[in-house]
């Protein structure tokens, strides 16, 4: 559990940074190169293969050397883990949410009750 924990805390972290992110979207669309996905970005190319290998660490991304070329593809199994934390999340929360509907419900109904017992303002009393 604490080896899951960490991996899960490894992929969101990587995906924390804005350039990580596009870098992800960008493999999304298929495998590229190093210099093929620094290109959009205003950094020096040591300071994106830190991005890079910070996405390998988490294994989103894995990459493979070829001659000079360093080639990176998506590995969407590491979201797998992220995406069963998010459906435990969400059932956690609407369980929640559902608890807090039928609340509200039992005080509507509560408020009805004792508005119904009460007299109307609207009647006369007798004398007046």
């Amino acid at each position: 559990m604490a080896n899951q924990l960490s991996h899960l805390d490894q992929v969101f972290a990587a995906l924390a940074d804005p350039t990580r992110r596009a870098i992800v979207m960008r493999l999304c669309a298929g495998e590229a190169s190093v210099g093929e996905l620094a290109d959009p970005f205003d950094m020096a190319l040591p300071s994106f293969m830190k991005h890079i290998h910070v996405l390998e660490t988490s294994g989103l991304v894995q990459s493979e050397k070829s001659g000079r070329v360093r080639t990176c593809r998506l590995s969407p199994d590491a979201l797998v883990g992220a995406e069963d934390w998010f459906q435990q999340q969400r059932a956690i929360w609407e369980a929640r949410l559902d608890r807090f509907e039928a609340y509200v419900m039992k005080l509507k109904k509560e408020k009805e009750a004792a508005a119904a017992k009460r007299p109307s303002r609207t009647t006369k009393r007798k004398g007046t």
